[in-house]
C-alpha cells in the first residue's frame, strides 16, 4: 500500500465543480500521526450526510485501491468497545471492503481534537494574511476530515457558496501554476485564467509563461482562453486573436479621430470607441453618420 507522499506545492450537482483529482495529500499536517487500523474494527457514521453510494463508481474506487492504495487516510473517533466510527471516508472504506484490503489507513481523533481542530481550520480560513491556495487547503480539509458540505461550509464562514467554489477550484491547477500563485508570480483572476483551460494542458503551461514573462493583465489572460475556446490554438494564430489594435482598427481610428479596439468576447467580441467629453462624442457620432 502507498504511502502519502509530501509536497512543497500546495488537486453531480455543486460537488461536480469542485475538484476531485489533485493530490489530496496535500491536506495532512507533517505531524498527522497515520495509523493502520483492522477495517472490520471500522463502523460507518449514523450521522454520515451522504447515505447512498454509486455502487458502480464504488467498483471504480476498489479497482483504484487495489492497484495504488488509499493515497488520503480516513479520519475516525474510538469508540468505548474498542471500535472507531468514521468520521470522514466511509467511501474508501467501503471500496477497500471490496477490494479485500485487511487494514486501512486511519488518523485517530477523540471528539475533542475533532472540535478543537475544526475550530482552528475554520479561524484558519478566515486570517487575512492566508494565501488564496492556503485558504482553498484548509477549506478542502473541512470537507475531506470533517464530512461537511461545501454549502455548509460557507455558512460557516459567512461566504457565499460561489466564493468557496472559487477558492477551492484553486487546487485544480497544474502545480507550475499553484508554485507562481503561492510565489506572488500570478493574481488569483490569471489562476481562474489558466483554470478555464483544464481540457487544453499545453495551452495552460504556454497562458502561464506567457503572464509570467511577457507580464500580461488578467483581461489579457481572458483574451487567450477565449481565443484558445474559439478554435485559435496555434499560438501565432491565438496571439493575433489577442490584438486589441488591427490596421481596420487604426483605419477607422483615423477616420473617427478616437481610439478604437476589438474586444473579443466568448461569443464574438465587441468593437470599442473610446472618448473622453460628450463634444467628443458628438464629433465620432457626426464622422460616422
Amino acid at each position: 500500500m502507498s504511502t502519502p507522499k509530501k509536497k512543497s506545492g500546495l488537486g453531480r450537482g455543486f460537488d461536480a465543480l469542485i475538484p476531485q483529482d489533485f493530490d489530496k495529500s496535500i491536506l495532512l499536517d507533517e505531524n498527522e500521526k497515520i495509523q493502520q487500523l483492522d477495517i472490520v474494527s471500522l463502523i460507518p457514521n449514523p450521522d454520515q450526510p451522504r447515505q447512498h453510494f454509486d455502487d458502480e463508481a464504488l467498483k471504480q474506487l476498489a479497482e483504484s485501491i487495489k492497484h495504488y492504495g488509499i493515497i488520503q487516510p480516513l479520519v475516525v473517533s474510538p469508540l468505548k468497545d474498542g471500535t472507531y466510527s468514521i468520521i470522514a471516508g466511509e467511501r474508501r472504506w467501503r471500496a477497500s471492503t471490496k477490494a479485500g484490503l485487511k487494514k486501512v489507513p486511519a488518523i485517530v481523533r477523540t471528539s475533542k481534537e475533532l472540535e478543537r481542530l475544526e475550530i482552528a481550520i475554520v479561524e484558519n480560513v478566515q486570517r487575512v494574511d492566508l494565501s488564496p491556495l492556503e485558504q482553498a487547503v484548509s477549506i478542502e480539509r473541512l470537507h475531506q476530515q470533517f464530512n461537511m458540505t461545501y454549502e455548509a461550509i460557507a455558512i460557516r464562514l459567512a461566504k457565499a457558496t460561489s466564493t468557496v467554489n472559487n477558492m477551492v477550484r484553486l487546487l485544480q491547477l497544474p502545480e507550475e501554476a499553484r508554485t507562481a500563485l503561492h510565489e506572488k508570480q500570478i493574481s488569483e483572476g490569471h489562476a481562474r485564467a489558466i483554470l478555464a483551460l483544464k481540457e487544453h494542458p499545453e495551452k495552460q503551461a504556454d497562458l502561464l509563461k506567457q503572464i509570467i514573462a511577457g507580464g500580461w493583465s488578467v483581461r489579457q489572460a481572458e483574451r487567450y482562453v477565449t481565443s484558445v475556446k474559439e478554435g485559435f490554438k496555434d499560438v501565432k494564430a491565438t496571439k493575433q486573436r489577442m490584438q486589441t489594435e488591427t490596421p481596420a482598427t487604426k483605419q477607422l481610428s483615423q477616420r473617427v479621430g478616437a481610439p478604437v479596439h476589438i474586444r473579443r468576447t466568448a461569443k464574438g467580441g465587441k468593437l470599442e470607441i473610446s472618448f473622453k467629453t460628450d463634444e467628443d462624442l458628438e464629433k465620432i457620432l457626426g464622422s460616422l453618420s
